[in-house]
């Protein structure tokens, strides 16, 4: 990773600035399987300690406190809510569990498809967009090169330290973002922790 750091330092002085204060990469990966995707879900336009509480509450209501599509769809849709789910992540979290059980969602190919092709197939499971593909990739599959140009936090954090007006739209961060290939998964870390330093992440 010390490879990575020095590039990101040496193409842009801002990021280098971000790494000084941030301090040793340390991102946490996860198991590139279905509770990791509901995470993601969880996590969708939510700040991150928010979701984190929420996504707590939602697996300490399963036996063991591990989702399986199994143990997912044995909770009642009201008590999902109740946990602080909205009825949309609820309908979402409740679709992937029934695709996973029948094998439309299979997460042991993914790990040996392209970042393109891992998008593709996860964004045609409802309620799974781009970002959330991004998340998959960036924490369970450990892909190095992911910008998640449309996430809030990635865009606040771009805001701040590059000193934009208003939060930046996707397409700046894009071109902002070329200078950090081929590590943009790195430069995103660095970003969200500048914004939250003890986020789980």
């Amino acid at each position: 990773m010390r490879k990575a750091i020095r590039h990101l330092q040496a193409a842009d002085p801002v990021m280098g600035g971000i790494i000084r204060q941030v301090g040793p990469y340390r991102i946490e990966f996860r198991d590139p399987g279905f509770e990791t995707l509901v995470k993601s879900i969880v996590y969708q336009q939510l700040s991150g300690r928010v979701a984190q509480v929420i996504f707590g509450r939602l697996a300490a209501a399963v036996p063991g406190g591990m989702l399986t599509p199994e143990n997912t769809l044995a909770l009642r849709p009201a008590k999902m809510r109740k946990l602080g789910l909205s009825k949309q992540k609820t309908a979402y979290i409740r679709d992937l569990a029934r695709l996973t059980r029948a094998g439309t969602v299979d997460f042991t190919e993914l790990p040996a498809l392209a970042d393109t092709e891992v998008i593709e197939r996860l964004t045609k499971v409802k309620g799974v967009g781009v970002w959330t593909a991004h998340m998959f990739l960036i924490f369970a599959l450990r892909r190095t090169n992911v910008l998640p140009s449309g996430d809030l936090g990635i865009r606040a954090a771009i805001r701040k330290a590059y000193g934009f007006a208003e939060l930046p739209k996707p397409a700046e961060i894009e071109v902002l973002g070329q200078r950090w290939h081929p590590y943009c998964t790195v430069a995103a870390w660095y970003l969200w922790r500048s914004l939250e330093p003890n986020a789980n992440l």
